[in-house]
């Protein structure tokens, strides 16, 4: 799934083709379509498809903005205001092309789900090989509360203090501290990878129950989430399945990391031990993490 550093550069790749565009017309897959017939939600939330077109067509994207793991678009027509909100679910993408056919990963070209035709003749492709990913158009953000919860942004100074206070916060007492740190209202956007590589560099092991860390620990931990999220918008994100940047290349973070899908631990040569935590395969080093 991509996280923070993977959405980021989806907001940078997109950003200097569509910012201040028209968007003349919205183009839907059959699978969107066929979804909706059949009653589900595939891609295209919250709406019908042709409020969604009407919503959104003649539209200008006067803003491209990421926050935690979502891509947001603020549009403008007639000083109607309206915002998409998009999250990329397992494996979805943004790209700007000319054509269909210049997408340059196969897999990305051949499930394209909702095209924006946009007035300097780009396209705007939002494709999706698994069909997890999102996209709503509404209002303002209250139309959609989820999206209220979500913590600050993890590089603003607030970010600290609100981590620190959710310790106090019951449901969390007994959980693993890698459940807690992936809950976005707790950080934002630290997903699977980078919640791993954090709590290594931490020495903390995932599965530590989240009151027994002392406040040293617990600093460092967020100390550390933001360092390795830092990491990977530096080197491009973490490109180990599906993920693609904008333009169709991959990002270099997986060359750096130390215990997420690693063998062996690069610090103490020890077997790298893999756990189950919330659903997600936890990576880390016995010997190294306690």
């Amino acid at each position: 799934m991509p996280e923070l550093p993977e959405v980021e550069h989806v907001k940078r790749g997109i950003e200097p083709y569509i910012k201040n565009e028209r968007i003349k017309k919205v183009i839907f897959s059959d699978n969107v379509i066929k979804g909706k017939k059949d009653n589900r939600e595939t891609i295209i939330k919250g709406m019908e498809l042709d409020s969604f077109a009407k919503l959104t067509e003649g539209y200008t994207i006067t803003q491209v903005l990421r926050r935690s793991k979502y891509i947001v678009l603020h549009i403008e027509r007639d000083n109607d205001q309206r915002i998409l909100i998009s999250h990329l679910g397992m494996a979805g993408g943004f790209f700007v092309v000319d054509d269909l056919e210049d997408i340059a990963t196969p897999n990305y070209r051949k499930h394209w789900q909702v095209i924006f035709e946009l007035e300097n003749e780009k396209k705007l492709v939002y494709s999706d090989i698994r069909r997890f990913g999102e996209i709503r158009n509404v209002a303002g953000f209250e139309s959609y509360p989820p999206f209220l919860e979500i913590a600050p942004e993890p590089f603003e100074e607030e970010a600290l203090a609100h981590y620190l206070s959710c310790f106090d916060i019951n449901k969390y007492a007994n959980k693993p501290i890698k459940q807690m740190i992936l809950d976005h209202k707790v950080i934002a956007g630290a997903g699977n990878i980078y919640a791993c590589e954090a709590l290594f560099r931490a020495g903390v092991r995932p599965d530590k129950i989240a009151h027994t860390l002392t406040h040293q620990e617990r600093e460092m931990l967020f100390y550390y989430v933001r360092e390795v999220l830092k990491e990977g918008i530096k080197y491009g994100g973490t490109s180990i399945s599906d993920y693609r940047h904008a333009d169709g290349k991959t990002g270099e973070m997986q060359l750096h990391l130390n215990v997420y899908k690693q063998k062996y631990c690069k610090i103490c040569g020890h077997e790298i031990e893999t756990k189950v935590i919330a659903t997600r395969n936890s990576h880390f080093c016995p010997n190294c993490q306690k």
